[in-house]
């Protein structure tokens, strides 16, 4: 090997070490931020980053009654069909602006979905309602809504019939006529029971945002009822293009 050679060679390796130092910095980099950013999220879901309750108190981790965990637990649920339904109809059309709209609800939805379930976790408490309580019971002390979809008019009406556990949802004959329909039938359909959907996530979370004490899940209900009232109105002007209508 000449001289000129092995300078050619050293320089490549003293630039491979190079590079594999930066890899290790930024890898150290993002691990720390990765780490502060979970500090920030469990004081914030706790309640003890900036957070203080009403007159300056701190907000201690909620209980399993508290409108807190209910609205976990129940918005989980109901984020969860919303996500079925969006992925059965991206395979039932072709139409790109249905399945956009699709992928986005099922997206945002399920990282919802995997906040509200993580903060359950943290906290210690069950998935499930204790006691058997019925879902949206922690929202009795809004006086009650009037949820869009199946008609019920209090919170805690869902009366569990065909799978229908809380107002807004569909029920298990109607994900089933989802998945046997095509083309802009099936987009129709999609968008009505979406619409129904949104009305009753719309109503929970803006109770949570009345009721909950924790301010990130506050923040969070309070992003679900703007992103979701959004929604409504692109899935009006869709169902107008397609000649049809909500159902309620």
């Amino acid at each position: 090997m000449t001289a000129e050679e092995r300078t050619v060679e050293d320089n490549a390796l003293a630039e491979r070490r190079k590079t594999r130092r930066v890899r290790r910095a930024a890898g150290a980099a993002v691990a720390l931020a990765l780490l502060f950013a979970g500090a920030a999220t469990v004081a914030s879901a706790r309640g003890d980053g900036d957070g203080s309750g009403a007159g300056g108190a701190s907000v201690r981790v909620p209980k399993a009654s508290s409108a807190d965990a209910g609205f976990a637990r129940d918005m989980a649920v109901h984020h969860q069909q919303a996500v079925e339904m969006s992925f059965i109809v991206r395979d039932r059309t072709d139409d790109e602006d249905v399945r956009r709209l699709a992928y986005d609800i099922a997206n945002t939805q399920a990282n919802q979905r995997g906040m509200l379930l993580g903060w359950l976790d943290l906290w210690e408490l069950p998935k499930v309602a204790p006691g058997g309580e019925q879902p949206m019971a922690w929202m009795a002390g809004t006086g009650g809504h009037e949820h869009g979809g199946h008609g019920s008019g209090v919170a805690g009406a869902g009366s569990g019939a065909d799978g229908v556990l809380m107002p807004g949802m569909a029920s298990r004959s109607e994900l089933a006529r989802l998945g046997r329909l095509d083309g802009e039938e099936a987009e129709v359909f999609f968008l009505q029971l979406m619409t129904d959907h949104h009305k009753g996530g719309v109503d929970m979370a803006e109770a949570c945002a009345s009721l909950c004490a924790v301010p990130a899940e506050q923040r969070l209900a309070r992003g679900m009822v703007e992103g979701q009232q959004s929604e409504l109105g692109l899935m009006r002007d869709m169902l107008a293009d397609r000649g049809a209508s909500p159902r309620s």
